[in-house]
């Protein structure tokens, strides 16, 4: 078996946790509209089509985006991922309200990103409160 794996089976978690396969499934849906908007926001800021610090909070979002696994799984902390989390949703809505005076459908587009985030919050607070 995967020891990260198991570590995560037994852990407490809380009635409304949902299956393992749903995460795939929500990133598997996430992850191409992440990609093409935040994608589309750097080539925006690099060619000088908006100030970059609009970029800022797209780049943080997205270092901490990808360090919540190892976090979560390799260092198997629940207290750093669940800071690591709200560093995710609090950066997406700077993220939302930085590019809304500039492109509006991309706030609009990270709405499910947004949703998502915020109950991969709720579950993590309770994860981390019951271990």
């Amino acid at each position: 078996m995967n020891p990260t794996y198991d570590w995560y089976q037994e852990l407490s978690k809380p009635f409304f946790a949902p299956e393992p396969w749903v995460f795939g499934v929500a990133w598997g849906i996430l992850y191409p509209i992440i990609i093409v908007t935040f994608a589309y926001v750097f080539y925006l800021a690099i060619t000088k089509k908006i100030p970059r610090i609009v970029a800022l909070p797209f780049v943080i979002n997205a270092i901490s985006n990808l360090a919540f696994s190892p976090i979560q799984f390799t260092l198997q902390s629940n207290w750093l991922a669940l800071i690591d989390i709200l560093i995710v949703v609090v950066s997406l809505i700077w993220a939302m309200k930085a590019i809304w005076p500039h492109r509006k459908w991309i706030s609009f587009a990270q709405i499910p990103y947004l949703l998502w985030g915020t109950f991969a919050t709720i579950l993590q607070i309770s994860i981390t409160l019951l271990n």
